[in-house]
């Protein structure tokens, strides 16, 4: 099929600032010079040389038509198979609502009360990740948060996630040894604290197949014999889950990390065709009770840069960009790793929760079910303080879920994140629910009360016992469970 012929139409961006004059070459550099300050920009040698260049690319933003983000992309659409996604698969009746619009102007819509949820949920199609980059540039930390709220993205698969008022959590059991009997201790230790409703999911140590053949049947016999309505996933690369998946793998989810450029992608060692198979493979199983959702992806501000596959795009557009392989096929979760990859790409605290709250507010207008691993690593200027603080802005902002980890400290990847107790104290503070079917799950298992309060299992002490009898390899839980 021959490639989509892309009409370039140059504009002359520029401003004055008192007697300084701004002029910037192209659009991607517009973008580049108008982000915040952040440590992966100026790595690349994109960011803006001051806060006065700054402030005159945002002036120069606020004036571009949206329509130019469909003229000039910002990676060739000859040499990138994500470009090509984005633009041709472009919905321009969605798109009408707003075509006549600046990025400016878009911004004051956003914020006002006619940006309703029904609004914005039939606008999605007609984004590109490009318009909700630049818009995010023009916005205060408060702004994005009321915009994404606004925004209600629901997925199924054995439970129903993304409910308005509810926030789920990821069980992360990771073991560095991948024993079953350590990962099962976790997971109990979870469901003891009520997480675990968005996804088991495990990031294994080893690759081999037979390996994680075998820690998929685990996981899957913990939520069959336990009737969990909750689904499982084995965090490898989307090439072994398909081997998995031919050696008979009871694989709920398909994971992949994806990034917003064709060679980021190419970097993870893959590409649309084969996430299009997998995805095919995932859906022929069958295995959902609920619902189809099969996929679930994560992505991270400066994978791209980290890869040299940035074609000189700023990282929170190619993040961006990320969200549109994502979209392609209605995942049941997509999450950012927001400070995973290191201080180099986001340095202290708030550029880690600047960037949090960007792609949580991009991925939700363009209809994604986000959620993030609000992360540090251990040689970043952040702390668990700066981690409570973004943890409840985007509770605030809507998130559809978070990351559990045993003492939010990950003894396999070796960063910090978020603790079974930090979801307590968020969901206590803003009055948040579970899914409503491991809600219910959780009450009839004595763990809760009919308001979905946690009730102390020092008080019944035969819940743990209920829990683990149900599991596989029990006799080997029991004493961790006693430790």
């Amino acid at each position: 099929m021959p490639l989509r012929v892309v009409e370039f139409v140059a504009m002359r961006y520029q401003t004055r600032l008192g007697i300084e004059r701004y002029s910037f070459g192209s659009l991607k550099e517009v973008l580049a010079k108008a982000s915040p300050l952040r440590s992966g920009d100026c790595l690349a040698g994109v960011a803006a040389s001051s806060e006065r260049e700054r402030v005159a690319a945002r002036l120069v933003l606020a004036e571009i038509p949206l329509r130019q983000f469909l003229l000039e992309p910002v990676v060739p659409y000859e040499e990138d198979e994500v470009t090509r996604l984005i633009l041709d698969g472009h919905d321009e009746s969605a798109f009408a609502a707003i075509a006549s619009l600046t990025v400016g102007q878009w911004r004051d819509w956003l914020l006002s009360d006619a940006a309703t949820p029904q609004r914005l949920q039939a606008l999605a199609p007609g984004l590109t990740p490009e318009m909700v980059a630049a818009v995010s540039k023009l916005m205060r930390n408060q702004d994005l948060i009321l915009v994404a709220r606004k925004c209600e993205v629901v997925t199924r698969f054995r439970n129903t996630l993304g409910l308005r008022g509810h926030l789920a959590v990821r069980l992360q059991p990771n073991h560095p040894t991948d024993d079953p009997a350590g990962i099962a201790a976790s997971i109990i230790d979870g469901l003891l604290l009520g997480a675990g409703d968005a996804v088991i999911g495990v990031n294994p140590v080893s690759d081999s197949v037979p390996e994680l053949v075998h820690l998929h049947h685990v996981l899957a016999d913990i939520v069959e014999r336990g009737g969990i309505p909750t689904q499982t996933c084995v965090l490898t690369h989307v090439t072994n889950t398909m081997e998995a998946m031919r050696h008979g793998a009871p694989v709920d989810l398909v994971f992949q990390s994806i990034g917003g450029t064709e060679a980021t992608n190419r970097s993870f060692g893959i590409s649309l065709a084969v996430l299009d198979e997998a995805h095919q493979m995932a859906l022929e199983l069958g295995r959902g009770t609920l619902g189809d959702h099969v996929m679930y992806f994560e992505t991270g501000q400066g994978s791209a840069l980290s890869a040299n596959a940035h074609h000189g795009v700023d990282q929170q557009t190619c993040e961006a960009r990320a969200y549109a392989v994502a979209r392609r096929y209605r995942p049941l979760l997509v999450n950012t790793v927001v400070g995973f990859i290191g201080p180099e790409y986001l340095y202290d605290g708030k550029q880690i929760i600047r960037a949090g709250l960007e792609d949580h507010f991009c991925g939700k207008l363009l209809g994604l079910p986000m959620g993030c691993d609000i992360c540090y690593t251990n040689h970043a200027e952040a702390d668990q303080d700066d981690m409570d603080n973004l943890m409840l802005l985007l509770a605030t902002a809507g998130l559809n879920f978070l990351i559990g980890v045993p003492g939010a400290d990950d003894v396999m990847l070796h960063y910090q994140s978020t603790s079974f107790h930090d979801a307590l104290v968020v969901r206590d503070i803003l009055g948040l629910r579970r899914a409503p079917e491991f809600d219910r799950w959780l009450w009839e298992q004595g763990l809760t009360d009919d308001q979905g309060r946690l009730l102390r299992c020092g008080d019944s002490p035969t819940l743990a016992r209920r829990l683990w009898a149900a599991l596989p390899c029990h006799d080997h839980v029991e004493p961790a469970l006693r430790t």
